[in-house]
């Protein structure tokens, strides 16, 4: 099972790494190497989220996103995307900026950390707003049930997810400005772009998560006939079969993937400038490690774990959550990549740690109910 979940992600980890060698060395072996648990421990809570949306989609769709899917993560976002912000940032063609890229690594890092602000705060409203509206639903399984219970009674005033972002946003945008004007006001423009990436990063997360909504609720209508049909079919003595989504309402939930993974590797991205200035060696390290992101969500999905262990999702969005502020924060502060990747870690193995005793206590109240049905002859 594990061969043939990572055997692919293996593959790419000894044919990168042996790449790697014959470009630079061991020194390039190293940096990729590196990379490549970077990218791992900063989106193990994208595999989880990505897992809780999969599982939701029939076996056809689930292939588009291991194969369509895995292109536009490793080579569109890990390679082209920060060819893109140079080319869009310096207004320089695309073949002027794979050039500088290859040739004027300082300048193209120097173009890149440039254009942070505006991946900061389209990625980190992005984020925010799966976190707020998460945390906003009434759930049946609340893991810290202090804080979800009145967040989830808040939940029920009309679009307060999307007022507290804008808030937020704005607050990001007018103290960036503030600390801009402090330093000379070289970068006082940057405060309209924070808000304008910003908003388009509201934008987005309400065009495509509101489509794959409404045809979900579409799709509800199916599943309750096909309810009736495999009750009637179990009557009957026929295999049932569960009801997954395809067709648009599939095609609008693998863009929500696509669009959740590329908010994701921002931070993955500008971290690894932290570590090297080499596309081919980012290209490389984050790759590798956005395969085993892919193939830890297959995992996930097929081992059942998001129903064995229920706080899974919820550490998942907590994670999303600290991001989407470290995102934000970073547009004025400069923050470890060490310190974002360790918070998301701890909020999943906690949530996971929480799973694991909940299963023990049902367990062990199942194995008391039993005993005392013995003993009272039932």
């Amino acid at each position: 099972m594990v061969l043939k979940t990572f055997g692919w992600s293996f593959a790419v980890t000894a044919l990168g790494l042996v790449a790697a060698v014959f470009y630079g060395g061991w020194t390039a072996f190293g940096v990729v190497a590196i990379l490549s648990v970077l990218e791992i421990s900063l989106s193990f809570d994208n595999a989880v989220v990505n897992a809780g949306i999969l599982k939701k989609m029939n076996a056809f769709w689930q292939k588009i996103f291991l194969t369509i899917g895995i292109l536009i993560a490793v080579f569109g976002m890990r390679l082209i995307f920060p060819v893109v912000i140079v080319a869009v940032s310096a207004s320089l063609g695309p073949i002027e900026a794979v050039d500088l890229a290859l040739t004027d690594k300082d300048r193209y890092q120097e173009l890149v950390t440039d254009a942070h602000p505006s991946i900061a705060a389209f990625g980190g409203m992005f984020l925010l707003m799966i976190f707020l509206d998460f945390i906003f639903e009434d759930r049946d399984i609340k893991w810290l049930g202090w804080l979800e219970r009145p967040l989830a009674k808040l939940g029920k005033v009309d679009m307060l997810s999307v007022c507290i972002a804008l808030v937020v946003l704005l607050v990001s945008a007018i103290t960036f400005g503030a600390h801009a004007h402090q330093h000379g006001g070289t970068h006082a423009d940057k405060a309209e772009t924070v808000l304008l990436s910003g908003i388009a990063g509201l934008i987005t997360y309400l065009v495509v998560g509101g489509l794959s909504s409404f045809f979900e609720d579409k799709l509800e209508e199916e599943e309750e006939r096909e309810h009736e049909a495999e009750e009637k079919a179990e009557r009957e003595g026929k295999p049932k079969s569960a009801v997954k989504l395809a067709g648009k309402a599939a095609f609008f939930m693998f863009l929500y993937l696509e669009v959740l993974d590329a908010s994701f590797s921002f931070d993955g991205v500008i971290g690894a400038f932290a570590i090297t200035n080499d596309i081919v060696l980012m290209a490389l390290g984050l790759g590798i490690g956005a395969m085993y992101v892919r193939s830890l969500t297959v995992y996930l999905v097929r081992q059942g774990t998001l129903d064995d262990y229920v706080y899974l999702e919820h550490g998942a969005h907590y994670a999303i959550g600290a991001l989407a502020v470290i995102l934000l924060v970073t547009i004025q502060y400069e923050i470890n990549e060490i310190i974002t990747g360790l918070i998301g870690v701890v909020l999943i193995g906690a949530s996971f740690w929480s799973s694991v005793r909940r299963n023990r206590a049902l367990a062990a109240a199942d194995g008391d109910q039993e005993k005392t049905e013995v003993s009272s002859g039932v």
